[in-house]
């Protein structure tokens, strides 16, 4: 039998006392995390294995909240990397009620039962629905990856929660206003600015073109499962949380994503339960528009 050392008969005295004394639950101090930095949880950031996926398919339970209400709804999407995402609208009587096709610069969206359409560019559809549609940002998330990380730039690291921090290398206090434009603010022990310091702030990154990205990294598998992208220019954030994962089969893919845009009084936020995830194509993304349709107004 393996001899128990002093450390281990201390515990086993304290959970016992513990246990004797009281029904409370001992609480558990996590160790503090060893500092690591920014150049190694960069490094450890990049899935080279993930870079060589071109398709990716899935079924998904969509649970939008919008400005003007609530929906919920099935989909089907499809996604050929670089090029378009495609996603067929479902209820549960398994009739097609709307389909959208996202390009690097374009949306195009057909609301069957309204027969009526929408063609533009993002910049048209971000004027149409008040968001700017990104399918950079789509793509990535559905892989669970660090959306926006370029390995070139600098960066800096903290800890927080238990979790490392990679924030870009922008002044302190553009960090801050991002913050405080986003839904709610993460920074611990921080305080808000005054609202005539974080216009004068705003103002002073709109002439550097500041935008700040947050990366929350998980310290033991070392996935990313929270990024926050602040554009402090146009006063918008992206957050983008990867709430549960697959396992090795699914190469630890997202099967949980919550996505949120945010920008002054407007916010709408989707949630993401995918399923049945294939990485095989080509893959078919046919969009046509009916004759009888007209465009939305």
């Amino acid at each position: 039998m393996r001899p128990v050392g002093i450390s281990g008969l201390l515990l086993g005295l304290a959970l016992f006392s513990a246990g004797c004394k009281s029904s409370k639950p001992i609480p558990i101090i996590k160790p503090e995390l060893p500092a690591r930095s920014a150049e190694k949880l960069t490094e450890r950031l990049l899935h080279p294995h993930l870079d060589t996926l071109r398709y990716y398919s899935a079924k998904a339970s969509v649970e939008l909240e919008l400005p003007d209400g609530n929906k919920s709804f099935k989909a089907h999407i499809r996604s050929t990397r670089d090029s378009a995402a495609w996603v067929s609208v479902v209820p549960a009587l398994g009739i097609e009620v709307a389909r959208v096709l996202l390009t690097p610069d374009s949306l195009k969206l057909l609301d069957k039962l309204h027969d009526r359409y929408f063609i533009g560019d993002t910049m048209a559809a971000r004027a149409r629905f008040g968001l700017q549609p990104s399918l950079a940002l789509f793509q990535q998330a559905l892989l669970g990856l660090p959306v926006g990380l370029d390995p070139k730039e600098k960066y800096r690291s903290d800890r927080e929660d238990g979790h490392y921090i990679l924030t870009s290398k922008e002044k302190r206090r553009f960090i801050r206003a991002a913050e405080d434009i986003s839904p709610g603010d993460t920074l611990s022990k921080d305080k808000d600015m005054t609202d005539r310091r974080l216009e004068r702030t705003l103002r002073q990154a709109e002439e550097k073109e500041a935008i700040v990205l947050r990366y929350w990294i998980e310290p033991d598998s070392f996935q990313v499962t929270r990024v926050q992208i602040a554009d402090l220019i146009r006063d918008q954030t992206a957050d983008v949380r990867y709430e549960q994962r697959g396992g090795v089969e699914e190469l630890f893919l997202p099967t949980r994503i919550s996505i949120t845009l945010s920008e002054p009084d407007r916010q709408a936020r989707g949630i993401l339960e995918l399923s049945r995830i294939q990485l095989e194509g080509p893959l078919p993304m046919n969009f046509r528009v009916p004759e009888k349709y007209e465009p939305m107004p």
